[in-house]
Formats: C-alpha cells, structure tokens, sequence
C-alpha cells in the first residue's frame, strides 16, 4: 500500500514539547476513559482500545463507513472510507500484524501555543512494534493542515518508538487479489480434510488449476482450500498480478 513521510519541512516548523503529548483511551471491556503522557502509554494498553470515536450513517454522506469482520481479530473492525477498508484489507492480509484497533485513541498536544489534537485512524501490533496509521487519499496530502497533522503525529510517535505510516492509493490489481482473497479468510469454513492434504500435497511450484487437482475432492472445495492457504500466506503468490488457474504457487519457506 501506498505510503508517505511528512515533509522535512513541516517537520522542522514541530518543537520539542510535541514530545508531551497525551493520549486518551477508551476500555473496550469497560468502557473506561484514561489519559497519560504517550511516553508512558504501552501498545499493549492501547491494544485492548474501544474506538475513541465511531461514526453515523446519514443519508447523502460522503464516505462509506461500515465493519469488516476481520481474521486477524476474529471480529468486527470498523472503517469510516473505502480507503480505509483498502489498508484494513492489508492490515489482515499481514502475517505480521497480530492486532488491529480502529480509531485507537485521541492525540493532544499543544504546539506554538495552539492545542492539537487527532484521533490516528488505526493501531496496528505487530511482530517488531506498534505502528500507528493514518488513511488518506494522495491528492489530500498536500493540504497544509493535513500535512501539518501527520507532521506533529508522525514526531510524537516516533519519539515515543513505534512507526507511522500514512496510507494513500494502494495498487489497483494488488489490492483486487487480497480483496478477493479476503473471501477465504473465514477458517471455519474451510474442508478440514482436504485443508490438511494440502498442506502436505506437492504442490509447490504448481499452477492454482494443477493444485486444485493433486488435492482432490470437488473443485469448488479444492479451489476455496487453496484460496484460504493463499490467505494465509502458507501458499506464497505473485499478488502484484492478476489471480487465474495459471497463477503459481510457492510453498512459503519454514
């Protein structure tokens, strides 16, 4: 998915005090509010967040919020764009992303003598870290009060050690394969069967339509059993090109 730093420019305008930013969080088992300095908040707190904010449908809105039931979280994750459901998409495709919190909590700060304050758009926990996020589209980018947010953002984050990243137009045929293999995420409705055949079937270095045949069965349950292990990732794909029978498929290394 498309990504891109904050200028070097809206970056030197940020002082140091940005490192006193507080973060307020909400509880998703209680409900309960907290607010410290971010140098004192862990990921593992931030991990258990309620969103900070949810969002209304209104007839006529502009973006299309909605949930998106998610394998990573094994429940529902919301999104307030199809731009946001996009690096969504990524975050549970991502084998190294173990959490993925929406609108995890709220920002304040004040810099040359205005409070500042943003709630990222997600939290995601990884294998190496915690990385906050913020989705917006390429052509908004430039906006000065855009940039100057994920400027601030981007400083108070890094100080504290975790990575931001913001997210713009990811790759049209990249993001319509984990689209279309988010279809399979759904374990549970999978052939356990012919799931555990083909993860010892040899089929690496096979094409998607010579796979569905070594490992038996009907083809609608052959081809959706390749298509979760493609999910996965315990089958490794070309996803820059498009999926067909001729895709082929590489066993992903122990």
């Amino acid at each position: 998915m498309r990504t891109k730093s904050a200028s070097s420019d809206a970056l030197s305008a940020i002082p140091d005090r940005v490192g006193q930013t507080s973060v307020s969080y909400r509880s998703a088992a209680d409900g309960h509010e907290s607010s410290r300095k971010l140098g004192d908040v862990t990921s593992a707190a931030l991990a258990g967040a309620a969103p900070w904010r949810t969002f209304r449908w209104v007839r006529g809105q502009k973006h299309y919020s909605g949930t998106y039931w998610s394998a990573t979280e094994a429940g529902h994750v919301i999104y307030e764009s199809r731009l946001e459901l996009a690096r969504l998409l990524y975050a549970d495709f991502d084998r190294s992303v173990n959490r993925i919190v929406a609108q995890p909590f709220l920002l304040t700060s004040e810099i040359n003598g205005h409070v500042r304050r943003h709630i990222p758009d997600f939290l995601l926990i990884t294998d190496t870290g915690a990385v906050v996020v913020d989705v917006k589209p390429q052509h908004r980018l430039a906006d000065p009060k855009v940039s100057s947010t994920f400027a601030w953002t981007r400083t108070a984050v890094t100080a504290r050690g975790w990575r931001y990243e913001v997210a713009s137009e990811p790759p049209v045929i990249e993001l319509a394969n984990i689209r279309f293999l988010a279809g399979y995420r759904r374990s549970h409705l999978v052939d356990g069967v012919l799931l555990r055949y083909a993860r010892v079937a040899g089929i690496d270095g096979a094409t998607l339509a010579e796979g569905m045949k070594q490992i038996g069965g009907p083809g609608p349950q052959a081809r959706a059993t390749i298509l979760h292990l493609m999910w996965t990732q315990e089958i490794i794909i070309d996803t820059t090109q498009p999926i067909t029978r001729q895709t082929l498929l590489r066993r992903r290394p122990a």
